[in-house]
């Protein structure tokens, strides 16, 4: 269990935490001198259970609130510290609305100098803290009167903390590995030490790890899990680790770093979230509306733009936070937003989606989705999620941006089902992939109903038909299992239903019957071009090209180039010629020249029909020579 401290400045916090473990945690000389906490400071004991408890002291003074919300993040119980002689103050007010803020509900009360004050007046601190406490969640928290002077309540005290050390469940172990870092220094002999909690999964000697944001790689050299050495440090436990690696240094690491599985690396500068605003606020928080964002132990400036209308004090809602730089986050971590000159808490909230969009984020839609998203199981948020327009939902973000396990991963997505492209993964809802499959085969029956001489419908057109509109690898995906089912063929960049066949009107097969005399006979290795005949006939060029490239769809015909057309059998003719040819030739390769001769045709066409063999792989090229591919000699017949 991870304790932290919290209160006024100068109501013996570190006092306290010395009495129960025997750590003094104010460690710099600046500390001392002055008789106030700066920095974290940190101290651990085995308060009887056996476990070690670890202790979090965090600054009360108003300047260091900042540091307090360093070490206030991943805490399991707050240990808030009330002076009986002055009773609440300031930063208990604030210290409390940050621990409510942040979802902390577990929580003991210390009235601390409890030596200074006769029974009335720990009475009258102790009903001013109830009605502080009240609405809170801390509200009914124990208020343990203590003394470090008289050592008045700290067995009590200690005792209702080993309470509440064996009470803590365990942490998300089944999830991927975060660190949130709050220290980093060097060690002689041994390199770059960070330290901080354990915020999901667990970490071994050995393992390799990414630091977020900046993306440094580091080896994990050795493992102090609340402050012994051991070869795992699990979730929920303070851990230091001595990292090696290119780059990795004190000053490459920094307080509000995370170190986590190179899977998780994926920083972000603009999440949704939940947003609360304090009562205290002085005025509603608008579009825009400048802060500082903390997240665990990061500190990075934000403008805030409320998505439901402006948010009043006292009052909750959806928001947009668009930050000033990069962080590392993790979907439902807690975060706190102060005014940018750092004088009050303007409120908190849960992150909700750490891949906001910039257009389209006020709509009916998005705001369903981010209140499906809001739901803590993520098994029912990505349900609640596809069942909400668009319907489809980025499964490789989902599962990374919640952390998520192997198993836990397993149980997410059982019974949804997942369309999976190289590294993409969509995934939809059963009857969404239905929807998907009757909207599909309805479109293209309606398509060869409407134009009967198509071959079919493009995959692009029909991806852009279909609700919901699947992105293009998902639709691949989506496609290439529909194939496999049978439910339709792919013929080049053209999809169509096992049973249609290109069918063209009495008037185009008129104009086809037309045509075909044209290019037999004794002309049919020089057939006359497109606009030849549609001069020579007085109709549009446009309706021969048409009915031209619908028989060439049936296979009646071969597009050599734009104004050629040949009858397929010329075609076939042709391959039987060219393997001819090679076959006199000395050396096995036809020429231009000879293919020529033999179909009697200009130097010109005859390349171009070359060239058009070429592009169907039934030619080998080496320079100005070619030969027949046996491989695919009987393309044409």
């Amino acid at each position: 269990m991870i304790v932290g401290t919290a209160g006024h400045i100068d109501h013996g916090k570190t006092a306290l935490v010395r009495a129960l473990t025997g750590v003094d945690a104010d460690r710099l000389a600046e500390e001392k001198v002055r008789g106030i906490t700066i920095e974290l400071g940190f101290a651990y004991a085995d308060l009887g259970t056996g476990a070690i408890t670890g202790f979090v002291d965090v600054p009360g003074h108003e300047r260091f609130v900042h540091t307090m919300l360093a070490g206030a993040g991943g805490i399991d119980l707050a240990l808030l510290v009330v002076a009986t002689d002055d009773g609440v103050m300031p930063q208990t007010r604030e210290h409390l609305a940050i621990l409510d803020l942040l979802g902390v509900h577990r929580g003991i009360v210390a009235l601390s100098k409890a030596d200074l004050a006769d029974p009335a007046r720990r009475a009258e601190v102790a009903a001013e803290i109830a009605a502080l406490l009240d609405g809170t969640g801390l509200e009914g928290a124990p208020v343990i009167p203590v003394s470090t002077v008289t050592g008045e309540g700290i067995d009590a005290l200690r005792a209702a903390l080993a309470e509440a050390e064996a009470q803590t469940t365990a942490r998300a172990e089944d999830a991927r590995f975060r660190l949130g870092v709050d220290r980093s220094f060097t060690l002689r002999g041994a390199g770059t030490v960070i330290t901080g909690t354990v915020l999901s999964g667990r970490v071994a000697v050995g393992d390799t790890v990414s630091v977020s944001p900046r993306g440094l790689t580091a080896r994990v050299r050795a493992i102090h899990a609340q402050n012994q050495p051991v070869q795992m440090g699990v979730a929920g436990q303070r851990c230091a680790l001595n990292l090696a690696g290119e780059g990795i240094g004190r000053e490459a690491v920094r307080r509000g770093d995370v170190v986590l599985d190179p899977a998780l690396h994926a920083p972000t500068d603009r999440i949704d979230v939940s947003l609360r605003v304090l009562g205290s606020e002085p005025r509603p928080v608008g579009t825009w509306f400048p802060a500082r964002l903390h997240s665990g132990a990061a500190e990075v400036g934000a403008r805030i733009v409320p998505l439901e209308g402006p948010l009043a004090p006292g009052s909750e809602g959806l928001a947009q936070l668009v930050l000033d730089q990069p962080i590392a986050a993790a979907v439902g971590d807690r975060y706190i937003l102060r005014d940018v000159s750092a004088r009050r808490t303007v409120g908190g909230g849960a992150f909700l989606d750490l891949r906001a969009p910039t257009r389209r984020r006020r709509t009916p839609e998005r705001l369903a989705q981010l209140q499906a998203a809001a739901r803590p199981d993520p098994a029912e948020a990505l349900q609640a999620m596809l069942a909400a327009p668009p319907h489809v939902v980025d499964l490789t973000a989902f599962l990374r941006d919640r952390a998520l396990g192997e198993n836990e991963a397993r149980r997410v997505t059982d019974g949804v089902t997942v369309l999976e492209a190289g590294a993409s993964r969509v995934a939809i809802s059963p009857l969404t992939h239905r929807g998907l499959v009757a909207g599909m085969l309805d479109r293209l029956a309606r398509f060869h109903e409407e134009s009967p001489e198509m071959q079919g419908l493009g995959r692009e057109r029909l991806r852009l038909a279909l609700t919901p509109r699947l992105p293009k690898d998902a639709f691949a995906a989506f496609l290439s299992e529909r194939i496999a089912a049978g439910d339709i063929v792919a013929e080049g960049a053209f999809l169509r239903l096992p049973g249609h066949a290109v069918r063209l009107s009495e008037e185009d097969e008129a104009l086809y019957a037309r045509i075909v005399p044209e290019l037999s006979g004794e002309a049919r290795f020089r057939p006359p071009r497109v606009r030849d005949m549609a001069t020579s006939w007085d109709i549009p060029e446009a309706d021969v090209r048409r009915v031209l490239r619908m028989a060439a769809r049936q296979g009646r015909v071969d597009q050599i180039r734009h104004d050629h057309f040949f009858l397929r059998a010329t075609t076939a003719e042709m391959v039987r010629i060219i393997a001819e040819v090679q076959s006199g030739a000395p050396d096995g390769w036809v020429t231009a020249p000879a293919f020529r001769d033999r179909v009697q045709n200009g130097r010109k066409v005859a390349i171009e029909i070359l060239d058009f063999y070429d592009r169907q792989g039934v030619t080998l090229r080496r320079g100005d020579l070619r030969r027949i591919n046996s491989h695919r000699a009987d393309l044409f017949g």
